[in-house]
């Protein structure tokens, strides 16, 4: 691994707990990661610590071989050759774009420096703005004279601090994909920060989710959602509720019933032993409740969000139990309107059993006063348990 990160912690003085706690990634060379989550999770402090602005407290951080940082050794910011892109571009106003690009390559050769700067912005795709000034420019192409800065001193690794957070919510996503492709073409090392989950899926190899100093699951796109490794990356990925089920076997096959109905031939789901009484929450996604008027069961529609093809329908069952469905917006239904509705799972990715306090009569198992079951609330894998 090119990064490596071993059970890291970064303290502030006066901070209540660690502001990083325990953290362990690894990003390989010319791999992209992405950091997400909810404000004050420790990403942003994360970063500072790899790019050398944070001391560790504990844990170690090793680029390329090479340690950096450990509780006894801190290798100054400048000797660890990591580029950054801030939030707020950080461009010199008095600088044509050429001279902003150039900044940190004094040291090389007038002929070499020019060329590298050229260079640089063809790669962003600003070869003819080499001339301007940063507010001749808009702020997407601001953000790339930034990145070619950062990038034309051919960093060991490129950091970047939610680097898009002043741009329009168009632009971003637009703007996400240009720059995955421009750090592909430089062969580039990157960990970007951002709490936007369209911009860590466009731009992300690998995406870590961190909550409150620790980091619950760094993994692809494709994982997170679908097989999430605790409650917290389930819930803070795309949209879904938890709902109750209960697990039973049937021959050689495992069923679950869910307020939505019995879910069957369903793959990666964990034996009926693995919970207390085989009960347990599911996660049931916004795609995998499907509109039918056909269906027996019936949703009450208490919320809708407008998205152009579709609509994000907030659903609740006769139960009391809620749902969310994403529904092609040809079907316009009203708020209050009742609408069939059948689960179509793939696969069942299931975590200990939580009562809310409105739901407690439905559950069988005993409640503790924080509503929490007898079975702790921890996630479980969601891979079929051996047989």
């Amino acid at each position: 691994m090119f990064l490596e990160i071993n059970q890291l912690s970064v303290h502030y003085p006066g901070g209540r707990g660690a502001a990083v706690d325990a953290v362990s990634l690894g990003l390989g060379a010319g791999e992209i990661g992405v950091l997400i989550g909810p404000s004050g999770c420790g990403k942003t402090s994360l970063l500072r610590a790899i790019a050398g602005l944070e001391p560790a407290a504990a844990g170690q951080i090793r680029l390329a071989g090479e340690l950096v940082s450990d509780a006894g050794l801190h290798v100054a910011p400048q000797d660890r050759r990591i580029g950054m892109v801030f939030q707020d571009y950080a461009l010199f106003p008095h600088l044509d774009v050429a001279a902003n690009v150039a900044f940190g390559l004094q040291a090389l050769p007038k002929a070499r420096r020019q060329e590298r700067v050229a260079r640089m912005l063809e790669l962003v795709g600003l070869a003819q703005s080499a001339a301007q000034y940063p507010h001749q420019l808009s702020g997407g192409q601001q953000q790339r004279v930034a990145l070619a800065r950062a990038l034309a001193p051919e960093p060991r690794l490129l950091l970047l601090d939610e680097p898009f957070s002043n741009l329009d919510v168009e632009l971003r996503e637009r703007l996400a994909h240009e720059l995955r492709t421009i750090l592909k073409a430089a062969g580039a090392t990157a960990l970007f920060v951002t709490h936007d989950q369209l911009e860590a899926f466009a731009i992300g190899d690998v995406i870590g989710v961190m909550h409150q100093g620790r980091l619950h699951q760094w993994d692809d796109a494709y994982s997170l959602y679908h097989r999430p490794a605790t409650r917290f990356v389930a819930d803070f990925i795309g949209h879904g509720v938890f709902t109750p089920a209960t697990l039973h076997e049937e021959g050689d096959q495992i069923v679950v019933d869910t307020p939505v109905g019995r879910l069957s031939d369903v793959a990666e789901c964990p034996l009926p032993g693995a919970f207390e009484g085989g009960q347990c929450d599911v996660l049931l996604r916004a795609d995998d409740i499907v509109h039918d008027d056909d269906a027996p069961v019936k949703a009450e529609i208490v919320r809708k969000a407008f998205r152009g093809s579709e609509f994000l329908y907030t659903l609740r069952l006769a139960s009391g139990h809620p749902l969310m469905a994403h529904v092609p917006s040809h079907h316009d239904h009203k708020l209050g309107e009742w609408i069939g509705i059948r689960a179509q799972v793939d696969h069942v990715v299931t975590f200990n059993r939580v009562c809310q306090p409105q739901e407690r009569e439905l559950c069988q198992l005993p409640c503790a006063q924080a509503g929490v079951c007898a079975a702790e609330a921890g996630g479980f894998s969601p891979k079929r348990a051996a047989r």
